[in-house]
C-alpha cells in the first residue's frame, strides 16, 4: 500500500543513488545568468530544455510567457489540476542566476560545472535557486510515484528568469494572470536557513530600498598640492554625511527609517530562542554591531539594516595627485514589512539637512524589492511546520521573514496568498559571489521535507478544508 514513509524512502533513494546530483549537474551546466549580456538565449533554454520536459512528464500543462517588461527573462507557468475541490499550491522558483564571475572562483572550480567536494556541491545556481526548486520538484515526483500517478492536491508552478534583476515584470504578470496563479497557499524555497543544521520556515521577506548619495563640486579635479586644504574634498564630506546616518557601531541614526513601535510582538515571539549562524566560511557575527538591545535574530529578521554597497571618488585604479571633483555612494536599506519605504527618502532628506549636509544630493531612490510578511502563527505556517517536523523528526524554526529579498509582495499582496518558504540553503553558501555551493545534508533533508509536504497535502485536513 502507498504510504507516507514510502514517499520519503523514494525521495531518499533518489538522493542516495546519485540521481539528484546528476539532475543538479544538468541544471548548473546551462549558464542562465540574467546579469550578463549575451546570455539571454540561455534563460529560455533553461526552461525549454531542463524544466518543461521534466514537469510535463509529471502531468503538468505548461505555458511559456514573454516577460511583460521588455529586456527581461521569460516566465514559465505550469499546472497540474486533479480536483478543483482539493487544495491548490502555488510553487515558485527562479532559474536565472547572478553573474558567473568565472575568473574569481578558486582553482578547480567553475561556475557552470558542478563540482563535488566532501559535503558540498559547487556551481552557480546550486543554492540560488536551481538546487532549491529542483529539490521541490523531485520530491513531488517521488510522491507521484508512490501514489501511482496521483498527488491528491493541485499544483501551479511559477518559474521566473529575472529574479536576480529584481523580479522585473513579475508584478505586471501576476496582475494580468491572477486566475492562472490562483491557489490556497504559496509553498516555495529560496534563501537560507537560520543555521545550516536547523530546518527553517520563513513567512515573508525583507525589502530593499536603494539610493545614491552624490556630491558634485566641480567639473574636474584640481592639484592636490595647490588646492588641498583650501577647497572642499567631496570624499571627506560624503564620508561625514554617511557617518551622520549610521554610527560607528552600525546603529541607524535616521530613526524615522525604523519600526515606530520597535520589534512587533508577534515577531519577537517567533524569534525567541532563534539562533543565527552562517556556518563554516561565513562572515562573522559582530555582537556589538547594529541596534543595541536586540538579539542577533531580531537584528536580521525583525529590524532594518543600512548598508553602503559601494563608494567612489577620484580614480582608484589610477590615483591622481588631485582633489577629486565628486564623490558617490550607493546605499540600501533592508527593511521589514512594519516600515513604509515611501517615507525613506523624505526622512533621509530631512536628516541630512538637519545635520548640515544640504549639499549632498539623493539620486535614484526607489524600492528595488518590497517587503511582505504572513503572520508566523498563520494556520498554513503551523500546518507546514508540523509536517516538516514529522518528516525530519526534529524542531523546525519559524521566522517572520527571510533576511534577504524575495518577490513576496507579489504573492501576499497581489495574489492574497499566505506564504510558506522552506529554504534549502545557508548563509555561508556564497550565492552572489564566487564558489557558490549547496550542502548535501541540507539538500537531502529538503527532499524529505517536501516529500512529506506533498504527501500531507493529498491526505486532507489542510487549513480551510
Amino acid at each position: 500500500m502507498p504510504s507516507r514513509q514510502g514517499a520519503l524512502s523514494r525521495a531518499a533513494a533518489f538522493f542516495d543513488e546519485g540521481s539528484y546530483g546528476a539532475l543538479l549537474a544538468r541544471l548548473v551546466a546551462i549558464p542562465s545568468t540574467a546579469q550578463e549580456p549575451g546570455f539571454e538565449p540561455e534563460l529560455e533554454r533553461y526552461l525549454r530544455e531542463a524544466i518543461i520536459p521534466w514537469v510535463e512528464s509529471m502531468g503538468f500543462t505548461t505555458r511559456l510567457h514573454p516577460n511583460p517588461v521588455e529586456g527581461f527573462g521569460p516566465i514559465l507557468t505550469a499546472e497540474r489540476i486533479e480536483d478543483p475541490a482539493r487544495p491548490t499550491v502555488l510553487l515558485y522558483g527562479h532559474g536565472d542566476t547572478v553573474r558567473g564571475l568565472d575568473e574569481q572562483w578558486r582553482p578547480g572550480l567553475r561556475p557552470w560545472t558542478l563540482t563535488e567536494e566532501g559535503d558540498r556541491w559547487y556551481g552557480r545556481g546550486t543554492a540560488d535557486n536551481k538546487g532549491q526548486h529542483a529539490i521541490n520538484l523531485a520530491a513531488l515526483e517521488a510522491v507521484l510515484a508512490e501514489r501511482g500517478g496521483r498527488l491528491g492536491c493541485n499544483v501551479r508552478l511559477l518559474l521566473e528568469m529575472a529574479e536576480e534583476r529584481g523580479s522585473r515584470g513579475l508584478q505586471e504578470f501576476a496582475e494580468a494572470h491572477k486566475e492562472l496563479l490562483a491557489a490556497d497557499v504559496l509553498i516555495a524555497s529560496d534563501g537560507p536557513r537560520v543555521e545550516p543544521d536547523l530546518p527553517t520556515i520563513a513567512t515573508g521577506n525583507r525589502g530593499i530600498f536603494q539610493f545614491d548619495l552624490v556630491l558634485m563640486l566641480r567639473e574636474g579635479g584640481v592639484h592636490s598640492g595647490h588646492w588641498g586644504g583650501l577647497t572642499t574634498d567631496p570624499a571627506i564630506r560624503l564620508s561625514h554625511a554617511i557617518a551622520a546616518l549610521c554610527d560607528a557601531k552600525g546603529k541607524i541614526l535616521v530613526r524615522d527609517w525604523l519600526p515606530a513601535n520597535g520589534v512587533p510582538a508577534e515577531v519577537r515571539a517567533a524569534l525567541a530562542g532563534c539562533p543565527v549562524g552562517g556556518g563554516e566560511g561565513a562572515a562573522s557575527i559582530d555582537a556589538d554591531w547594529g541596534e543595541p538591545g536586540l538579539t542577533a535574530a531580531e537584528k536580521i529578521y525583525g529590524w532594518n539594516g543600512f548598508i553602503v554597497l559601494a563608494m567612489l571618488s577620484g580614480q582608484p585604479e589610477n590615483p591622481m595627485n588631485a582633489v577629486a571633483p565628486w564623490a558617490r555612494a550607493t546605499c540600501h536599506i533592508r527593511y521589514i514589512a512594519d516600515t513604509d519605504p515611501n517615507t525613506f527618502e523624505a526622512a533621509l532628506r530631512r536628516h541630512l539637512d538637519a545635520q548640515g549636509f544640504a549639499d549632498i544630493a539623493i539620486e535614484n531612490a526607489a524600492v528595488r524589492m518590497s517587503a511582505a510578511r504572513t503572520a508566523p502563527n498563520h494556520p498554513w505556517v503551523l500546518w507546514a511546520q508540523e509536517s516538516v517536523q514529522r518528516s525530519l523528526d526534529r524542531r523546525v524554526q519559524v521566522i517572520p521573514n527571510s533576511s534577504g529579498g524575495l518577490p513576496g509582495d507579489v504573492f501576499a499582496d497581489q495574489l492574497g496568498l499566505p506564504m510558506v518558504w522552506v529554504p534549502h540553503s545557508y548563509n555561508g553558501c556564497k550565492q552572489h559571489g564566487p564558489d557558490e555551493h549547496l550542502l548535501k545534508a541540507v539538500a537531502r533533508e529538503g527532499l524529505l521535507a517536501f516529500a512529506g509536504l506533498w504527501w500531507d497535502l493529498g491526505e486532507g485536513g489542510t487549513p480551510g478544508r
